[in-house]
């Protein structure tokens, strides 16, 4: 990815259950506590994704771990998070979710430099038949790779 770049967490089913269009660096709005839950690795994509809502882009449904020695400082885990992306990238993904039935999703939680970013991805929902589709594929390469290996 590059210098400075500590990656955090990452959203392992995304690539699985979605067709990965384009991706976007985007910074996030965070409190203080969160941003030390994060450092240590407290977070959670699992069940993430941002959505476009009055020109402005957030992040639902990301755990953060309240830090232990927030107490009154902590934020809810759940609650939503503004992200940070230029307005021309956001009027262009507003036309295409419309248009086009595409979904936002986080892949990855980062460090770049000491700021915390996420990799967006524009995503469309795969079919039942593309999961199968990219097992078969991927167990038939395995197969080959092995095969390969015992010839040689």
């Amino acid at each position: 990815m590059g210098e400075g770049i500590k990656i955090i967490a990452k959203n392992r089913k995304a690539r699985h259950d979605f067709l990965i269009e384009d991706t976007y660096e985007v910074g996030i709005v965070l409190s203080g506590t969160e941003v030390k839950s994060i450092r240590q690795g407290k977070v959670s994509l699992k069940e993430s994704f941002a959505d476009i809502y009055n020109g402005e882009i957030y992040v639902y449904q990301m755990h953060i771990d309240p830090y232990e020695q927030g107490n009154i400082y902590n934020k809810d885990p759940l609650r939503t998070r503004k992200l940070l992306m230029h307005k021309k990238q956001i009027q262009k993904l507003i036309g295409l979710k419309q248009r086009e039935g595409y979904t936002l999703i986080p892949l990855s939680l980062y460090f770049k430099d000491s700021k915390v970013k996420m990799e967006l991805a524009l995503a469309k929902g795969k079919k039942l038949y593309d999961k199968r589709h990219a097992i078969a594929e991927r167990d038939s390469n395995r197969r080959i790779q092995k095969s390969m290996r015992h010839e040689g």
